[in-house]
């Protein structure tokens, strides 16, 4: 029969054999040296036998070992009593399994010895009751934060979602509590305020997960990044154009919870303008200007590696032409539109993939809510008049939580049409393959990300889907 040895003395042992003795769910057997009778429990237990002697004794210590005995546990008060009972135990036996509760930072190379030390696992217990640090499984699985538990706040990205709306690759929702009571997710599962989600998957990927949870409303752009980014080539844009590029980014730069606005100018040619971009460098606009480098695609991919970029503005002709870099930097991309911004008073999102609008959903109102933009909801489906049902009242649950206004429009046709001539709207539109691919023959498409080049006078927000 299997034993576990635990050498006992203190109040720390006492409450530790308390739950050894309260355990129904294993069928350990113990046995338990103690010298003060005030370590032990009153409660007797079939499965402990009780030794009172000195554990520093080597000749009391072997007359009770014996070969049954796969564990021993050593809970003491006194630094000389926990290294006497080591030093006989490992006497007894050169590789059985040793464990002590550590107060006193002890050093060893002995592999098959674990310091438990009481001062690192009460801070760590500690670390995990501060708000927004992951909390994570340390005595369950491998303990390197595989097993993680997420606690949604009110204004997480991920709220009034449904779970198979959330892409999960390398990790999974596996439970949910709510109230003090366990979910098991189904497909009609949905996310709310102060759920506690319990999340298992690759422990560098929970971490981000982890992040991505707990932003809250007025994050953006974050969690894509902390800057605003605008490439300048002075070849390919006008003047005129980089004005308006410029003076959009300032616009957006004064009006999101953004870091820094960087300005990157390649091909720079000496005039008037070029002296005027200079002169924006300051504390939290930067300009930067590249002599040597010419290439619009380098430059991009250089600064997304070192400049933390989380939105990048460009015009009508940049984006058609790099749509393809842009879509695999996988960061929000702010198309400037024809019109003076001052007009822009409405976000518009058009209902063709439910999944897709909804993954975008909290960004969507978190950019609306920073730039003070009520929204616009066109629900056109004229085969399926109800498939956008759940969407529909997803984003009103949201409007309620961001405090935002929102309009449901209902359409028997084609929206596309009468919003071409808007000027007071930003369309919000998933930055999808059906974007990049988009071309000439998307004329003869019905979908409305195909059609995006349709609204190409308005401002347009292009969301990576993740």
């Amino acid at each position: 029969m299997k034993e576990i040895l635990i050498i006992a003395d203190g109040i720390v042992a006492k409450q530790f054999l308390e739950r050894v003795c309260s355990d129904t769910t294993s069928d350990n057997n113990y046995i338990v040296v103690y010298y003060n009778d005030k370590s032990i429990v009153d409660k007797k237990a079939d499965s402990i036998k009780y030794f009172k002697f000195d554990p520093t004794s080597l000749s009391k210590m072997s007359s009770i070992f014996n070969k049954n005995i796969i564990e021993v546990f050593i809970v003491v008060r006194k630094k000389f009593d926990a290294l006497e009972s080591y030093k006989n135990i490992r006497l007894l036996s050169k590789d059985i399994h040793i464990v002590i509760l550590d107060n006193w930072y002890i050093k060893s190379d002995d592999t098959n010895l674990s310091l438990l030390n009481m001062q690192d696992i009460l801070s760590s217990r500690l670390f995990d009751f501060l708000p927004n640090v992951s909390v994570i499984a340390q005595n369950v699985g491998l303990g390197m934060g595989e097993i993680m538990e997420i606690d949604v706040p009110f204004g997480s990205p991920y709220v009034y979602r449904h779970i198979t709306s959330i892409k999960q690759k390398k990790w999974k929702i596996s439970a949910l509590y709510r109230a003090n009571s366990l979910i098991l997710p189904t497909k009609s599962t949905i996310i709310l305020p102060n759920d506690i989600l319990l999340v298992i998957g690759d422990p560098n990927i929970l971490r981000g997960v982890n992040i991505s949870i707990k932003q809250e409303l007025g994050s953006f752009p974050s969690p894509y990044g902390k800057n605003i980014y605008i490439i300048i080539d002075m070849m390919q844009n006008s003047e005129d154009d980089i004005d308006i590029l410029i003076n959009n980014a300032l616009i957006l730069h004064s009006s999101i919870n953004n870091n820094k606005l960087i300005i990157k100018v390649i091909n720079p040619t000496y005039s008037k303008c070029f002296e005027k971009i200079k002169n924006y460098n300051k504390s939290s606009t930067r300009v930067f200007i590249d002599y040597e480098t010419n290439n619009f695609n380098l430059t991009l991919l250089n600064d997304l590696e070192n400049s933390n970029i989380g939105l990048m503005i460009v015009n009508n002709k940049i984006f058609r032409k790099y749509k393809d870099i842009f879509y695999q930097a996988k960061i929000p991309i702010f198309k400037v539109g024809k019109y003076d911004f001052s007009l822009v008073k409405n976000s518009v999102v058009l209902c063709e993939e439910g999944a897709d609008i909804e993954k975008l959903s909290a960004t969507i109102f978190d950019i609306s809510s920073q730039l003070e933009l009520d929204i616009e909801l066109y629900d056109y489906n004229p085969e399926k008049p109800d498939s956008n049902k759940g969407l529909i009242e997803h984003f009103k649950n949201l409007s309620t939580m961001f405090n935002r206004s929102i309009k449901i429009i209902k359409k028997q046709k084609n929206p596309i049409i009468e919003l071409e001539n808007r000027k007071d709207i930003i369309q919000f539109i998933p930055f999808s393959s059906e974007v990049k691919n988009s071309g000439i023959f998307s004329l003869f498409s019905t979908s409305f990300q195909k059609l995006h080049f349709k609204l190409s006078n308005t401002y347009q927000v292009y969301i990576p889907i993740t």
